[in-house]
């Protein structure tokens, strides 16, 4: 890669860590449900106007969205409003690669191989380590809700292979405009007209700014950059960069936030990363055609979202 291109690489995965500390302060002025309905509404007005029709079959984009959208982002949000820290969020959430691989054996007829199988057991040790650092730094119900948010990441991974979309920015801007209103029903039975009223009569330059950064830069940015990338060169040069997204996330928790970063969670993050790149970067055997997508590698995690396309691989980012 291009020396430029290489940073670009890299300010993107700096961007999609340092989301959760957005996110961990836009939790400050907004409730979680709500925080993630503006995040979809904002990230898809203006935006759905300039990238034409979709590419992809609505119920592809109907499926993604509801998964990655409506359950990964719903939990997460609400996992880190439990009190799940935004560093260890970071970490525990690239998990979603093992549930990537489990679905992609069970439902894409993808036998996972030896270095697979592998490095699925070292992201798991290391998410037991992780929750073992969790149990001790914050209430386990976040933890849970945040693993739940990856094993529906992985599911949305699984149904995006499956579509196959031809431009991963045209098919993720469709999918911001599914979500949006059921999160905003969501939020209204679960968290209160009274409380979401409160939340956008009291919006600031602060709350604005977060709603700005997780919509337009973490999302639209961010998507727009890895796919231009994605165009350019092949996956197995751009994925492994989406690896920095949890050490972006725990130094930038440490630096704003003020997170401390034990030994437990440095050797979870060893092994969860570790373990990612391998479960990642291998093969898998069995018949590719069975995705739609021909020629396309083991599916790969992306986030503000995940998304896989024809050898492509998927970003992770909060």
């Amino acid at each position: 890669m291009r020396p430029v291109h290489t940073a670009l690489a890299v300010l993107v995965a700096a961007v999609w860590g340092f989301n959760f500390v957005v996110i961990e302060i836009g939790l400050d002025h907004f409730p979680p449900l709500l925080l993630s309905a503006l995040r979809f509404l904002v990230a898809a007005l203006p935006a759905v106007f300039f990238v034409g029709p979709p590419k992809a079959a609505w119920k592809w984009i109907l499926g993604v969205g509801l998964a990655l959208g409506i359950a990964k982002f719903g939990l997460l949000f609400t996992g880190m409003a439990a009190g799940m820290p935004a560093g260890l969020s970071s970490l525990v959430l690239q998990i979603q690669a093992v549930f990537t691989a489990v679905l992609a054996a069970a439902l894409l007829r993808e036998r996972p191989g030896r270095v697979r199988l592998l490095g699925m057991g070292v992201a798991l040790a290391g998410i037991a380590v992780a929750a073992v650092d969790g149990g001790t730094s914050g209430p386990v119900l976040g933890f849970v809700l945040v693993v739940a948010a990856a094993a529906c990441w992985g599911v949305s991974n699984v149904l995006t292979r499956k579509a196959s979309p031809p431009d991963a920015l045209n098919f993720m801007v469709w999918v911001c405009t599914v979500p949006v209103l059921p999160l905003f029903g969501l939020s209204l039975l679960l968290e209160g007209p009274e409380r979401d009223l409160a939340a956008l009569r009291a919006l600031d330059w602060s709350g604005a700014a977060v709603i700005g950064y997780v919509a337009w830069v973490s999302t639209v940015f961010g998507f727009g950059a890895w796919g231009y990338l994605l165009r350019r060169y092949p996956a197995s040069s751009v994925a492994p960069f989406s690896l920095l997204v949890p050490v972006f996330g725990m130094s930038s928790a440490a630096l704003v936030l003020g997170e401390s970063v034990s030994g437990l969670r440095w050797l979870a993050a060893v092994l969860l990363v570790g373990g990612v790149a391998l479960t990642s970067r291998a093969p898998s055997r069995g018949p590719l055609s069975a995705v739609g997508s021909p020629g396309a590698a083991a599916a790969s995690p992306v986030p503000s979202g995940s998304l896989r396309t024809s050898g492509a691989a998927a970003p992770r980012s909060g």
